[in-house]
């Protein structure tokens, strides 16, 4: 494993790196990563370099658990790769291996409005006639909870053949539409993102959430004014859960067909 080794070498300060003020984001799951599945050596090496000459930060839907999975390895905790770290789209953040203020979902929504909304879910997830269901229909987050009509625990094979049937037959976009018309006045967004499910959040903490960490930075000591962010990500369209952010006008936005894609941009964009 050369490659992470050498993606946690020693970089400048934040302050000194060679591209002044511009920090570069990445989606995880269909940008660094395929999804759901580890980082791979190239992208780790690519990613090093990029540090050295630019702040790095991958803003994700997903918890801090599964990015340490996904980018990290057993040894060398993904803190270390990159200088900011947004799980749950920056409600739970580091900066420079060191956590910034979290937000929480549950005491946003309450519990009997939670308590509601779940119990809507599952008898919807229960009546749906789709080819498999297997387990994990909701996921608690921090920040949000996670639905996914099959199942978090579907195989990469079951998930790949999954997301077809979905494309075909819009199981999660009607899901979605079923869920505003119960909950009309409830103040929740919803990001259809990855293969296989759909992110239910407060409206307002989607990926732009992270921002106001990046912003906050020319307020801390040593810290940097980011007058350029640039934000690569594959749910670039409407309704994907890296529209928001890629339509911000703080952020030039890339949009990435996958992992390969994020590379070969970066390094005509970069001169890597």
């Amino acid at each position: 494993m050369a490659a992470p080794t050498a993606a946690a070498t020693v970089v400048p300060a934040l302050a000194d790196r060679p591209i002044k003020n511009t920090v570069v984001l990445f989606d995880v799951d269909g940008t660094l990563t395929p999804a759901r599945l580890s980082v791979s050596p190239e992208m780790l090496t690519l990613l090093s370099q990029l540090r050295h000459q630019v702040a790095i930060g991958f803003v994700g839907g997903s918890d801090f658990k599964k990015q340490q999975e996904q980018l990290g390895t057993a040894s060398i905790p993904v803190t270390t790769l990159f200088d900011f770290c947004f799980s749950e789209n920056g409600l739970t953040a580091f900066r420079m291996g060191e956590s910034l203020a979290a937000h929480s979902f549950i005491k946003w929504i309450g519990e009997e409005n939670y308590k509601k909304l779940v119990r809507f879910i599952l008898h919807y997830v229960a009546d749906l006639d789709i080819p498999v269901k297997r387990g994990t229909f909701v996921e608690f987050r921090n920040g949000m909870i996670n639905v996914s009509p099959v199942g978090r625990n579907a195989t990469t094979a079951e998930r790949n053949e999954y997301e077809k049937y979905d494309l075909q037959h819009n199981i999660r976009k009607d899901f979605v539409e079923a869920i505003k018309r119960e909950f009309p006045d409830l103040g929740m967004t919803y990001s259809i993102g990855g293969q296989i499910s759909f992110d239910v959040f407060p409206t307002g903490w989607d990926k732009r959430y992270c921002l106001q960490h990046i912003e906050n930075e020319k307020n801390l000591q040593g810290g940097v004014d980011y007058t350029t962010i640039h934000f690569f990500g594959d749910k670039t369209f409407k309704g994907g859960n890296d529209n928001e952010i890629y339509e911000d006008p703080r952020v030039v936005g890339h949009s990435v067909k996958d992992p390969e894609d994020t590379m070969k941009q970066l390094r005509e964009l970069f001169k890597l």
